[in-house]
């Protein structure tokens, strides 16, 4: 199939002369789309008029690329280690066959012809695509690359850095651009996110260069690179975030955009100058790991009825706290997913924007270029929300514009950085907030911590001896017939033991007591006896009912909880 003859026509047009739908599903969807919008393509695979492939292939198509069917192809071994497993498995690319000096290769993504100019670095030559299905490309990477998951890294390390000898090391450009560190990176980055990594760490010391990923909270060192390839990976990085190579003493943030199994991979990046070196963060946001969800983000059943309660009012301030990595974003995009419904205007201010939410206006803070937290807020307000979600309060303005929209009909969703729900009070005076102002408009606190779930692969349960329930705040009594779990580590896990995380959560909803106290200004723990009181669950409450239920070990909730009474 010439993808010549199709380029330019009409999506619809091709898909009917391709017989992947027929004229009157068309009409139909063309119909759909003109009452409820959204693109054509989504609006056929929604009817199931066509399916992903057919659509990936047309698009690929209609863009100008001709389309190959992988499974009646044979790739010779020559052509096929023209590309290693992790490039092919991260940027979803087969190669095909060569065209003298050029690399023929099959996509999965018609819109990411793009990637070509870095798969021409990999592999020395230039490289031309042709559009192959999805599910097609999951075939032939399982077909040739089966070795492509993780767990060769010492062979990828060794390679790349043998390959470097030709290379001058004082060209960060050319470093940057080598086949080998583009390798290596590709590696790296597609042993993290198959590892479901939150964060990966590139770390320049005097004698050695470090590569961690944080995986369920907890950070575990994978065989890294020689040192001499520090500054080569991390130009690399920064090459691809488009931040400046030759900008080494002043920290730097950017972005970078992947597409892995099909799915969107944002990935943060902020380097920082160390007497060793850049070293280099990257923050991984896969929207396949985050389910934006009340049901599944750990809440109890009185928990998640008390917060839908919360949310149902038509004013003032919801706060949720915790420290950075807590969850708290992913708690209140799943109240918006809730909250998100026709009859209601919904906007956020972020910075950054971690997840885009259909129907729901988003905004990007940036303050190199004036567009602040209080400067958006106050626009913001003219644009006549009903809820406001802000990414984070951080100083006594934004602040102050929250309870502004809060006094004026409003419901205001953002978090804050405090150890648990009562001392958020606390934290809000020393910002510069009236206590009245604080008593007219918060409505509750939710502090929350997360906690590794027992794997279920090597789940064991064990008896507690009176220690364990000592340390945990727990008398014999309260376990009665019940028995504690932990993993005892297997290949499903990583042999850590855990997988996954959930969160557990201290809800302080205002009453007039806890008012009143705060009018006072009451001491903090005043006013967590008096939450108490009224019937606060604390973190380690919350704690002690998830090691009871079998889903966290006692030594997560120790290490995420304190003993408050």
């Amino acid at each position: 199939m010439s993808g010549g003859l199709h380029s330019g026509r009409p999506l619809g047009e091709i898909l009917v002369a391709q017989g992947a739908c027929t004229d009157a599903e068309l009409q139909k969807a063309v119909a759909e789309q003109g009452r409820a919008g959204g693109l054509l393509g989504e609006v056929l695979l929604a009817m199931g008029a066509v399916d992903g492939d057919q659509l990936a292939t047309v698009l690929g198509v209609q863009a100008g690329l001709d389309a190959v069917d992988l499974d009646a192809l044979h790739v010779t071994p020559a052509v096929v280690a023209r590309l290693d497993g992790p490039t092919a498995a991260l940027y979803r690319a087969i190669p095909v066959r060569e065209e003298g000096d050029t690399l023929v290769v099959a996509l999965a993504d018609p819109l990411n012809v793009n990637l070509l100019d870095d798969l021409a670095f990999v592999v020395g030559s230039e490289v031309t695509a042709l559009i192959a299905g999805d599910s097609a490309v999951d075939r032939a990477l399982q077909r040739y690359y089966p070795d492509a998951a993780p767990g060769h890294m010492h062979e990828v390390v060794t390679e790349a850095a043998a390959d470097l000898g030709s290379i001058d090391l004082e060209d960060a450009g050319a470093l940057a651009a080598a086949a080998p560190v583009v390798k290596l990176l590709n590696y790296i980055l597609l042993q993290a996110i198959r590892d479901k990594a939150s964060d990966i760490h590139l770390e320049p010391y005097e004698n050695e260069f470090k590569v961690r990923y944080r995986v369920d909270g907890v950070l575990f060192e994978v065989e890294a690179p020689p040192p001499a390839l520090a500054q080569a990976l991390i130009s690399r990085v920064k090459v691809m975030s488009n931040l400046d190579i030759a900008e080494t003493r002043v920290p730097q943030d950017g972005r970078i955009e992947l597409m892995l199994g099909g799915r969107p991979i944002d990935l943060r990046v902020a380097t920082m100058p160390t007497v060793h070196g850049e070293a280099c963060v990257l923050r991984v946001l896969d929207r396949s790991v985050v389910s934006l969800d009340l049901d599944n983000i750990g809440l109890r059943p009185d928990d998640k009825a008390q917060l839908i309660a919360l949310l149902a009012r038509p004013h003032g301030i919801v706060l949720v706290t915790g420290p950075t990595g807590s969850g708290k974003t992913t708690s209140l995009y799943s109240a918006l997913n809730k909250l998100n419904q026709v009859e209601r205007k919904i906007i956020t201010v972020e910075d950054p924007v971690e997840y885009d939410l259909d129907g729901i206006i988003q905004v990007q803070v940036n303050e190199d270029i004036g567009v602040t937290y209080s400067r958006v807020l106050r626009t913001i307000l003219r644009q006549d929300p009903d809820i406001l979600l802000v990414g984070e309060i951080r100083d006594r303005e934004t602040a102050q514009i929250a309870v502004e929209a809060a006094l004026t009909g409003h419901l205001i969703l953002s978090t804050l950085h405090t150890n648990d729900a009562p001392s958020t009070v606390t934290r809000l005076v020393d910002i510069g907030v009236q206590p009245y102002l604080i008593v007219s408009t918060l409505e509750a606190v939710v502090a929350q911590r997360l906690v590794r779930t027992i794997c279920p692969e090597c789940r064991t349960g064990y008896e507690p001896d009176d220690n364990v329930l000592r340390e945990l705040g727990l008398e014999r009594s309260d376990v009665a017939g019940r028995r504690f779990a932990y993993g005892k580590g297997c290949e499903a896990c990583n042999f850590s033991g855990h997988k996954g995380r959930r969160a557990i959560f201290e809800t302080m909803v205002m009453s007039e007591r806890l008012r009143q106290l705060i009018l006072d200004e009451a001491a903090t723990q005043e006013l967590r006896n008096a939450a108490v009181d009224e019937g606060m669950r604390t973190l380690r409450e919350s704690g002690q009912l998830a090691v009871l239920d079998g889903i966290t070990t006692v030594e997560e909730v120790l290490r995420e909880t304190l003993l408050e009474r």
